[in-house]
């Protein structure tokens, strides 16, 4: 495994991280989320590898894939050696003050430990002023319950204007950008991406692999996933005929280069400069291939034959609005 710095920070995270809403009790968010044995085999194989980060929220199957990662981490390694992020904005008060307070005391409790390594901000909160939510980020910060805080998905200007409101009073700045980025979904590239690189925040992207889009020949599969995950058939399903066009030519990298698709496209990823994709693996095979994406070295004329064929897409991600009180799955094909 090959390891960075999170953002300017001292944490150094493993250039994989480990999404978590792959874990969790079925039903409750998702249909197809491991259970708690197989989840902790999961995170078994992940630290066996080296994998050290690892990626979950408040929401994510009602808290349960906060509980099954803290027990596994709890039965397998040090707490100090890892490296754990969770998040904040799908529960009451979204990012208010007092839900903050609140919510990091619910996290940490099901986590099963006195501190997180990084806090994300899991959208952009439409009725909270930015102030009141970076000073109580930076008061999590000083208290010593986070070590690090981030950012997900939302427009650059909002980025950018949360980063300057922690500068001028003096909070604790992103360290974190985790974003939707991908071989089918570049928009980013705009905007976000650039205000990150020029404020020297890592990007750690979901979805690296498309919803699996990117990792086989084929539109659809027959795994339990791809036949039951709504959300990813809402990200993705409308470009499918010109995404395909890019599917093809990362098939055709990974046959000149004697890897797996997946492979290309996690290369790719830290081509681009990325520090550590989120890998949402539900088999043990998936980890292995993810690691072995490291030894897969694009060139630039490999990465711009990648990136040719690319169109502007809907944006998938970024949020206009606080959805219902209740909605976790933003992007569900209905």
């Amino acid at each position: 495994m090959q390891y960075t710095k999170l953002g300017g920070t001292d944490i150094e995270i493993s250039k994989l991280c480990i999404g978590c809403m792959s874990f969790g009790k079925a039903g409750t968010m998702h249909d197809w989320t491991l259970g708690e044995k197989e989840s902790e085999e999961i995170i078994k194989q992940a630290l066996s590898l080296g994998i050290n980060f690892f990626d979950t929220a408040n929401g994510y199957s009602a808290g349960t894939s906060e509980e099954y990662l803290g027990r596994a981490i709890k039965n397998n390694i040090a707490r100090d050696k890892v490296v754990i992020a969770s998040k904040v904005y799908f529960n009451e008060g979204r990012l208010s003050k007092n839900a903050i307070l609140r919510e990091i005391d619910g996290t940490l409790a099901r986590l099963g430990t006195d501190y997180l390594d990084l806090y994300i901000i899991h959208r952009f909160d439409y009725d909270t002023p930015i102030e009141e939510t970076m000073e109580a980020l930076d008061h999590l910060v000083r208290c010593g319950k986070v070590r690090a805080i981030g950012a997900s998905a939302m427009y650059g200007y909002q980025f950018h204007n949360m980063q300057l409101a922690a500068e001028k009073h003096g909070w604790t700045k992103f360290s974190a950008m985790e974003n939707h980025y991908n071989l089918l979904y570049r928009e980013d590239e705009r905007e976000l991406i650039p205000i990150c690189r020029q404020l020297g925040v890592s990007l750690m992207p979901y979805s690296p692999l498309a919803g699996g889009h990117l990792s086989r020949a084929t539109w659809r599969s027959d795994t339990l996933r791809s036949k039951t995950d709504k959300v990813a058939a809402g990200k993705y399903d409308r470009m499918e005929q010109q995404d395909m066009l890019i599917v093809e030519r990362v098939k055709e990298l990974s046959e000149k280069y004697g890897c797996k698709m997946s492979q290309i496209a996690l290369a790719w990823q830290w081509a681009k400069g990325v520090a550590s994709p989120i890998i949402g693996a539900t088999k043990p095979q998936y980890l292995e291939d993810a690691a072995g994406a490291l030894d897969v070295k694009l060139t630039d004329t490999d990465t711009a034959y990648l990136e040719e064929l690319y169109v502007p897409h809907p944006v998938v991600g970024a949020i206009d609005k606080n959805p219902e009180q209740g909605v976790i799955l933003l992007d569900e094909k209905k």
